[in-house]
Protein backbone atom coordinates (compact mmCIF):
# COMPACT_ATOMS: atom_id res chain seq x y z
CA UNK A 1 0.00 0.00 0.00
CA UNK A 2 1.36 3.50 -0.89
CA UNK A 3 1.76 6.30 1.37
CA UNK A 4 -1.11 8.63 1.24
CA UNK A 5 -0.60 12.42 1.87
CA UNK A 6 -2.28 14.20 4.70
CA UNK A 7 -3.78 16.52 1.62
CA UNK A 8 -6.07 13.64 0.76
CA UNK A 9 -7.34 12.41 4.20
CA UNK A 10 -11.21 12.80 4.24
CA UNK A 11 -14.19 11.78 6.14
CA UNK A 12 -14.69 8.05 3.89
CA UNK A 13 -11.11 7.37 4.43
CA UNK A 14 -11.54 7.87 8.72
CA UNK A 15 -14.78 5.69 7.97
CA UNK A 16 -13.05 2.52 5.67
CA UNK A 17 -10.24 3.07 8.06
CA UNK A 18 -11.96 2.36 11.16
CA UNK A 19 -14.05 -0.20 8.93
CA UNK A 20 -10.82 -2.18 8.33
CA UNK A 21 -9.54 -1.73 11.87
CA UNK A 22 -13.04 -3.39 13.43
CA UNK A 23 -13.46 -5.88 10.61
CA UNK A 24 -10.66 -6.69 8.61
CA UNK A 25 -8.46 -6.47 11.72
CA UNK A 26 -11.00 -7.74 14.48
CA UNK A 27 -9.88 -5.16 17.09
CA UNK A 28 -11.51 -3.66 19.82
CA UNK A 29 -13.52 -0.47 19.76
CA UNK A 30 -11.10 0.07 22.92
CA UNK A 31 -8.38 -0.39 20.22
CA UNK A 32 -9.54 0.96 17.33
CA UNK A 33 -9.99 4.22 19.39
CA UNK A 34 -6.99 4.48 20.40
CA UNK A 35 -5.18 4.22 16.78
CA UNK A 36 -7.72 6.86 15.57
CA UNK A 37 -6.94 9.18 18.64
CA UNK A 38 -3.62 8.67 17.54
CA UNK A 39 -4.23 9.76 13.92
CA UNK A 40 -6.01 12.55 15.32
CA UNK A 41 -2.97 14.20 17.13
CA UNK A 42 -1.10 13.54 13.85
CA UNK A 43 -3.49 15.57 11.88
CA UNK A 44 -3.60 18.37 14.85
CA UNK A 45 0.31 18.64 14.39
CA UNK A 46 -0.57 18.99 10.44
CA UNK A 47 -2.85 22.22 10.99
CA UNK A 48 -0.72 23.47 13.70
CA UNK A 49 2.50 23.86 11.25
CA UNK A 50 -0.03 24.55 8.56
CA UNK A 51 0.90 21.10 6.24
CA UNK A 52 -2.94 21.16 5.62
CA UNK A 53 -5.69 24.06 5.86
CA UNK A 54 -8.82 21.85 7.70
CA UNK A 55 -9.73 19.45 9.71
CA UNK A 56 -10.20 16.23 7.15
CA UNK A 57 -12.12 14.06 10.18
CA UNK A 58 -14.64 17.13 10.70
CA UNK A 59 -17.53 15.17 12.01
CA UNK A 60 -16.57 11.55 12.59
CA UNK A 61 -17.35 9.74 15.79
CA UNK A 62 -15.57 7.17 17.46
CA UNK A 63 -17.33 4.64 18.75
CA UNK A 64 -16.81 4.57 22.82
CA UNK A 65 -15.82 1.31 24.31
CA UNK A 66 -18.66 -0.21 26.61
CA UNK A 67 -16.84 0.14 30.44
CA UNK A 68 -16.60 -2.82 32.51
CA UNK A 69 -17.60 -3.55 36.35
CA UNK A 70 -14.14 -3.62 37.22
CA UNK A 71 -15.13 -3.65 40.96
CA UNK A 72 -14.85 -6.92 42.84
CA UNK A 73 -18.69 -8.47 43.84
CA UNK A 74 -19.17 -8.79 47.66
CA UNK A 75 -18.99 -12.34 47.27
CA UNK A 76 -15.51 -12.23 45.51
CA UNK A 77 -14.29 -10.29 47.90
CA UNK A 78 -15.48 -12.36 50.95
CA UNK A 79 -13.43 -15.28 48.95
CA UNK A 80 -10.20 -13.10 48.71
CA UNK A 81 -10.34 -12.44 52.09
CA UNK A 82 -11.01 -15.75 53.74
CA UNK A 83 -9.72 -18.42 51.29
CA UNK A 84 -6.18 -19.57 53.07
CA UNK A 85 -3.06 -18.81 51.18
CA UNK A 86 -0.07 -20.99 52.37
CA UNK A 87 2.49 -18.71 49.98
CA UNK A 88 3.70 -16.01 52.20
CA UNK A 89 4.26 -13.98 48.76
CA UNK A 90 0.97 -14.10 47.60
CA UNK A 91 -0.14 -13.51 51.32
CA UNK A 92 1.36 -10.32 51.17
CA UNK A 93 0.12 -9.09 47.71
CA UNK A 94 -3.45 -10.53 48.55
CA UNK A 95 -3.08 -8.73 52.34
CA UNK A 96 -2.00 -5.47 49.74
CA UNK A 97 -5.21 -5.46 47.49
CA UNK A 98 -7.60 -5.75 50.50
CA UNK A 99 -5.89 -2.90 52.25
CA UNK A 100 -6.40 -0.70 48.54
CA UNK A 101 -9.82 -2.25 48.81
CA UNK A 102 -10.57 -0.83 52.13
CA UNK A 103 -8.93 2.34 51.77
CA UNK A 104 -8.78 3.36 48.80
CA UNK A 105 -5.13 3.60 48.14
CA UNK A 106 -3.52 3.66 44.99
CA UNK A 107 -0.16 1.50 44.19
CA UNK A 108 2.13 4.27 44.29
CA UNK A 109 0.72 6.07 46.92
CA UNK A 110 0.72 2.83 49.09
CA UNK A 111 4.41 2.57 47.93
CA UNK A 112 4.98 5.50 49.54
CA UNK A 113 2.78 5.35 53.10
CA UNK A 114 5.16 5.76 56.01
CA UNK A 115 4.15 5.34 59.25
CA UNK A 116 4.36 9.53 59.59
CA UNK A 117 1.17 9.52 57.21
CA UNK A 118 -0.51 7.84 59.44
CA UNK A 119 -2.29 10.17 61.93
CA UNK A 120 -4.28 9.40 65.42
CA UNK A 121 -6.93 11.76 66.37
CA UNK A 122 -8.04 12.53 69.83
CA UNK A 123 -10.97 10.20 69.81
CA UNK A 124 -8.44 7.23 69.17
CA UNK A 125 -9.34 7.02 65.35
CA UNK A 126 -6.80 6.50 63.11
CA UNK A 127 -6.80 8.23 59.19
CA UNK A 128 -4.28 8.18 56.42
CA UNK A 129 -3.85 11.63 55.46
CA UNK A 130 -0.96 12.49 52.51
CA UNK A 131 -0.59 14.17 49.09
CA UNK A 132 -1.41 11.68 45.78
CA UNK A 133 1.75 11.06 43.91
CA UNK A 134 0.20 11.51 40.26
CA UNK A 135 -2.64 14.40 41.41
CA UNK A 136 -0.43 16.17 44.20
CA UNK A 137 -4.32 16.83 45.64
CA UNK A 138 -4.64 15.22 49.24
CA UNK A 139 -6.81 12.96 50.59
CA UNK A 140 -7.70 11.63 54.07
CA UNK A 141 -9.43 8.28 54.81
CA UNK A 142 -10.24 6.64 58.22
CA UNK A 143 -8.77 3.25 59.14
CA UNK A 144 -11.12 0.42 59.61
CA UNK A 145 -10.19 -2.62 61.80
CA UNK A 146 -9.54 -4.58 58.80
CA UNK A 147 -6.43 -2.24 57.13
CA UNK A 148 -5.34 -1.99 60.89
CA UNK A 149 -4.47 -5.57 61.58
CA UNK A 150 -2.88 -5.55 57.91
CA UNK A 151 -0.54 -2.94 58.59
CA UNK A 152 0.61 -3.74 62.01
CA UNK A 153 0.67 -7.41 60.75
CA UNK A 154 3.59 -5.82 58.78
CA UNK A 155 5.00 -3.49 61.54
CA UNK A 156 8.83 -2.94 61.41
CA UNK A 157 9.15 -5.29 58.29
CA UNK A 158 9.36 -2.24 55.54
CA UNK A 159 12.88 0.09 55.78
CA UNK A 160 12.99 3.61 55.88
CA UNK A 161 9.51 4.36 57.52
CA UNK A 162 7.33 2.45 55.17
CA UNK A 163 4.76 0.99 56.16
CA UNK A 164 5.00 -1.91 53.67
CA UNK A 165 7.37 -3.31 51.43
CA UNK A 166 8.08 -2.36 48.22
CA UNK A 167 7.28 -4.56 45.50
CA UNK A 168 7.17 -3.60 41.65
CA UNK A 169 2.88 -3.60 40.05
CA UNK A 170 4.15 -6.01 37.45
CA UNK A 171 4.98 -8.47 40.53
CA UNK A 172 2.08 -7.73 42.64
CA UNK A 173 -0.30 -8.14 39.31
CA UNK A 174 1.52 -11.34 38.26
CA UNK A 175 1.11 -12.57 41.95
CA UNK A 176 -2.89 -11.41 41.79
CA UNK A 177 -3.63 -13.50 38.93
CA UNK A 178 -2.48 -16.64 40.94
CA UNK A 179 -4.10 -15.52 44.17
CA UNK A 180 -7.62 -14.94 42.13
CA UNK A 181 -7.08 -18.66 41.25
CA UNK A 182 -6.78 -20.06 44.45
CA UNK A 183 -9.71 -18.23 45.39
CA UNK A 184 -11.80 -18.90 42.80
CA UNK A 185 -11.82 -15.57 41.24
CA UNK A 186 -12.91 -16.33 37.69
CA UNK A 187 -11.36 -13.20 35.85
CA UNK A 188 -8.39 -10.99 35.64
CA UNK A 189 -7.74 -9.69 38.93
CA UNK A 190 -5.46 -6.50 38.68
CA UNK A 191 -4.25 -3.95 41.92
CA UNK A 192 -6.71 -1.11 40.20
CA UNK A 193 -9.44 -3.13 40.68
CA UNK A 194 -9.06 -2.22 44.31
CA UNK A 195 -9.88 1.10 44.13
CA UNK A 196 -13.03 0.70 42.21
CA UNK A 197 -14.05 -2.05 45.02
CA UNK A 198 -13.59 0.77 47.30
CA UNK A 199 -15.48 2.98 45.36
CA UNK A 200 -18.68 0.92 44.74
CA UNK A 201 -18.94 -1.79 47.73
CA UNK A 202 -16.86 -0.22 50.66
CA UNK A 203 -18.62 3.08 50.57
CA UNK A 204 -21.64 3.90 47.71
CA UNK A 205 -23.09 0.39 48.02
CA UNK A 206 -23.30 1.53 52.12
CA UNK A 207 -24.49 5.26 51.50
CA UNK A 208 -21.13 6.92 51.40
CA UNK A 209 -21.98 10.59 49.85
CA UNK A 210 -19.99 10.49 46.47
CA UNK A 211 -18.37 13.89 47.41
CA UNK A 212 -16.94 12.13 50.59
CA UNK A 213 -15.84 9.85 48.61
CA UNK A 214 -14.32 11.97 45.81
CA UNK A 215 -12.56 13.22 48.90
CA UNK A 216 -11.05 10.26 49.92
CA UNK A 217 -9.74 9.17 46.75
CA UNK A 218 -8.20 12.42 46.14
CA UNK A 219 -9.66 13.16 42.84
CA UNK A 220 -9.77 16.42 41.25
CA UNK A 221 -12.99 16.51 40.16
CA UNK A 222 -16.15 14.10 40.70
CA UNK A 223 -16.27 13.70 37.25
CA UNK A 224 -13.03 11.71 37.78
CA UNK A 225 -14.95 9.57 40.94
CA UNK A 226 -18.06 9.16 38.85
CA UNK A 227 -15.97 6.59 36.75
CA UNK A 228 -15.77 4.14 40.01
CA UNK A 229 -19.00 4.39 40.52
CA UNK A 230 -20.17 1.09 39.62
CA UNK A 231 -23.24 -0.03 42.11
CA UNK A 232 -24.41 -3.30 41.77
CA UNK A 233 -28.27 -3.89 41.23
CA UNK A 234 -29.57 -4.62 44.57
CA UNK A 235 -28.35 -1.13 45.85
CA UNK A 236 -30.23 0.71 42.91
CA UNK A 237 -33.49 -1.15 44.12
CA UNK A 238 -32.87 -0.08 47.90
CA UNK A 239 -32.34 3.07 47.18
CA UNK A 240 -36.09 2.94 45.11
CA UNK A 241 -37.37 1.18 47.85
CA UNK A 242 -36.62 4.15 50.43
CA UNK A 243 -37.62 6.51 48.10
CA UNK A 244 -41.04 4.94 47.64
CA UNK A 245 -41.36 4.65 51.46
CA UNK A 246 -40.10 8.28 51.98
CA UNK A 247 -42.69 9.99 49.22
CA UNK A 248 -45.33 7.00 50.52
CA UNK A 249 -45.04 9.27 54.15
CA UNK A 250 -46.09 12.29 52.57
Amino acid sequence: MEDIPLSELDLPFIEAFNYYLRVKRKMKPGTVRARIVLLNKVIRQALHRNFISRPPFEGSQLEKPQVQNRSLTVEELNRLISTPIKSPTQSFIRDLFIFSTFTGISYADLKQLSWKDILTEEDGSRWISTDRQKTKTTFHVKLLNIPIQIMERYRGLAIGGNVFSSMSLGQVNVGLKRVAKKCGINRTLTFHMSRHTFASQVCLSQGVPIESLSRMMGHKSIHTTQRYAHLNPEKIGNDMKQLSLRLAGR
